[in-house]
């Protein structure tokens, strides 16, 4: 083998960067390995869906980096929380030096430097009815369901349904090891998911979901059944309390949780990109 020899002068030659403007629809370089799958046009359409990713933890913070990684154009980023120290396993925005910053300025903040021709919005709000109105008059395209409480995913669904907005949905993805366990169904037919379970009672009795047919609602879920948790013993054996830096609040508190599973990256971050996937193709057809 003989070494490979670079002419000097190729080492003083810049490599040409694009310097357009990107206010309108150009291919730029750093989508050049998406745009050899889908081509052109679809980049174009991808560049223009407004998609909405509601609840930006361990799942929602990997559909959004693989949403605008793909070329997502326009994301509204939904989420009332701050990041806590007990997110450093599984969400992207978790690290040293955002610790009380807001979940969805921080996932905003590096969309942007991911894709600065993007635009993203971060909403610092709580998705329930008092808020469902005003938050869905951006008029997404596509909406990335990743809400963990089970009354506001519900109204989320139904709401979506009524409006005509697609929408695709993220199952319980705690308490799971095994990331190939990972499967999409329509959410009237998935299995072994619990949380799936309870969701669809909830939308058969409140919302008149009809039985017996599907609901054309993608769903991200597990065949492996959740573990239960074990109990720890850090901190001098007090094990585990709530330090999450918003306290104690009416939307979702860890006080009010009667169970908290574990988590495992691999699998929160599969759900999550799996979910981007539903929606990059349906974009791209």
């Amino acid at each position: 083998m003989f070494p490979l020899v670079v002419p000097a002068e190729a080492l003083d030659t810049p490599v040409p960067i694009a310097t357009d403007v990107e206010d309108s629809y150009k291919l730029h370089r750093r989508f050049d390995r998406m745009g050899r799958l889908v081509g052109d046009a679809s980049m174009e359409r991808l560049f223009a869906t407004r998609v909405m990713v509601v609840g930006l933890g361990g799942v929602g913070s990997f559909a959004t980096e693989a949403l605008v990684r793909s070329g997502i154009g326009k994301l509204d980023l939904v989420d009332f929380d701050k990041v806590c120290v007990t997110n450093t396993n599984r969400q992207l925005q978790a690290m040293k030096g955002t610790i009380g910053k807001q979940k969805a300025q921080i996932l905003a903040d590096r969309a942007q430097l991911i894709n600065p021709q993007a635009d993203v919005t971060p909403i610092a709000k709580f998705y329930d009815k008092d808020t469902s109105e005003a938050l869905l008059a951006s008029k997404p395209d596509f909406i990335v369901d990743c809400i963990d409480n089970i009354t506001a995913k519900c109204h989320l669904l139904a709401n979506a349904r009524a409006h005509g907005i697609r929408v695709v949905s993220a199952m319980g993805a705690a308490g799971r090891m095994d990331p190939l366990q990972v499967k999409i169904a329509d959410l009237s037919e998935t299995k072994v998911d619990p949380f799936a379970d309870a969701i669809r009672r909830i939308l058969y009795k409140k919302y008149d979901f009809p039985y017996k047919t599907r609901w054309d609602i993608p769903a991200v879920y597990s065949m492996e059944p959740p573990r239960e948790p074990i109990e720890l013993h850090y901190d001098n054996g007090e094990g585990f309390r709530c330090v999450c830096p918003g306290g104690k609040n009416d939307q979702h508190s860890c006080e009010e949780r009667r169970v908290i599973y574990g988590t495992s990256s691999f699998v929160t971050g599969v759900f999550g990109m799996v979910l981007a996937s539903v929606v990059v193709r349906a974009v791209t057809g």
